[in-house]
């Protein structure tokens, strides 16, 4: 069997069978479920952290906050490295994830925590970034969506498993088995996928960067501008809380346990949103009566949160209900972002989560400093919620999606011609 060239010029070779391509699919699923799974060790266990490091809390809230940092720093290059040597590159992304996990198992004080967690941060990139590429090129067309899903879900699967897994295995004085259990999974997950990567792709799949050119082509269209403000905001917000819920609410006498579980429930609703969500608002075309509503509806569980974060039972509905809406619009945006932008979706995507990772540290950075006035940093999460307000009012109608039509991918122009495919949505 020979290879062929594809219209875009990408080389494509004959797929050996979906099913070992979904076994190196759900291989790298479980290498981004530990990138998230490490990134999070801390969070619902802050304080208890803080005092076996001894130091302070925000000391610790620097072991999830340089995630974001690195990833607005290395995005980029991760991208061109995985253009150009992408089984290399994924590879090198995962083992730094199993290599920082055992960096964090030398010593146990917040010097090796924090050497560790440098060195997973520095790997996440290449995986997370890979998403894409590594579904379309080891999956038939029709099984590609259904792969980039799973690669998704990944993500917040491994959020889960560290926001349970941190208060049920702590130790009394210590952190206990938690980090020698969490890098025997970073290491078997490593391990598997490199045994299953031996075999090249079958396709390229789309580029991971995002060049100069295509950025400014992108950046040129008031869409992408506006759902770039919004992803800020909202990824902010989620990195803000998913940091420092644990310490505020310890303020408040309520247990690290119980904080975990409030942000388990945050993820695990906002995945049933994810789901729910946006199928609906897109047959609707309701993208922006859906975004200013989430706008509002965050706002407004802010400002609950303000008034009502001593009560656990009230936070834990709360908080839910907050996840619930503010995960469900992230697909929401990508989806509107790719059926905008047509073959010029990567590139806006990769724009969204860059500005995403932006806001997540700047809006960590603010409620960090505030974890000792629990209603103040609930506050200004809402103010920075309603920041959004504008540009969720002015996201733009796009038209529907046209079923196996040329009309369902336009590339980007730029100018006013980009600007005349959207009309006013009233």
């Amino acid at each position: 069997m020979t290879t062929a060239e594809t219209e875009t010029g990408q080389v494509s070779r004959p797929h050996r069978g979906a099913r070992g391509g979904w076994a190196v699919v759900v291989a790298y699923a479980l290498v981004v479920a530990c990138t998230q799974m490490l990134w999070l060790t801390f969070a619902p266990i802050d304080t208890d952290a803080a005092s076996g490091f001894g130091v302070s809390k925000n000391a610790v809230g620097w072991l999830a906050q340089v995630f974001p940092l690195l990833y607005v720093l290395l995005a980029l290059p991760a991208g061109v490295a995985l253009d150009r040597w992408f089984r290399g590159s994924l590879l090198a992304g995962a083992w730094l994830t199993a290599s920082g996990s055992l960096i964090r198992l030398v010593s146990p004080t917040f010097l090796c925590a924090m050497a560790g967690q440098i060195v997973i941060a520095i790997g996440q990139p290449f995986v997370l970034n890979s998403l894409t590429k590594t579904a379309t090129g080891y999956l038939p067309p029709r099984d590609r969506p259904a792969g980039i899903a799973v690669g998704s879900a990944g993500q917040f699967a491994g959020a889960v498993v560290a926001l349970l897994m941190g208060p049920l295995l702590e130790g009394r004085h210590d952190l206990g088995p938690l980090l020698p259990v969490q890098a025997a999974i970073a290491c078997a997950a490593a391990v598997a996928l490199s045994a299953l990567l031996r075999r090249p792709p079958a396709s390229e799949g789309p580029p991971a960067t995002i060049g100069v050119a295509e950025t400014r082509a992108v950046w040129s269209v008031r869409l992408i501008r506006r759902l770039a403000w919004l992803a800020f905001v909202g990824v902010g917000v989620f990195v803000a809380l998913s940091t420092w819920l644990q310490p505020i609410l310890h303020h408040d006498r309520i247990s690290s346990a119980a904080a975990g579980a409030m942000l388990a429930g945050m993820l695990v609703a906002g995945t049933v949103g994810c789901a729910v969500v946006p199928p609906k608002v897109a047959r609707a075309g309701a993208e922006r009566r859906y975004l200013t509503g989430a706008v509002i509806w965050v706002f407004g569980c802010c400002v609950a949160l303000a008034v009502l974060h001593p009560v656990a039972a009230a936070d834990f509905v709360v908080i839910a209900a907050t996840g619930f809406v503010l995960l469900a619009a992230l697909p929401v945006m990508l989806e509107l972002t790719e059926r905008r932008m047509g073959a010029s979706g990567g590139v806006a995507t990769g724009i969204l989560l860059l500005v995403g990772n932006a806001g997540g540290l700047i809006v960590a950075i603010i409620v960090g400093a505030l974890v000792d006035l629990p209603a103040l940093a609930f506050i200004v999460l809402a103010m920075v919620v309603l920041l959004g307000l504008p540009a969720a009012r002015g996201i733009e109608a796009v038209l529907p999606r046209v079923p196996d039509g040329p009309a369902s991918a336009p590339s980007v122009e730029t100018g006013a011609s980009a600007e005349s495919q959207t009309t006013p949505d009233s």
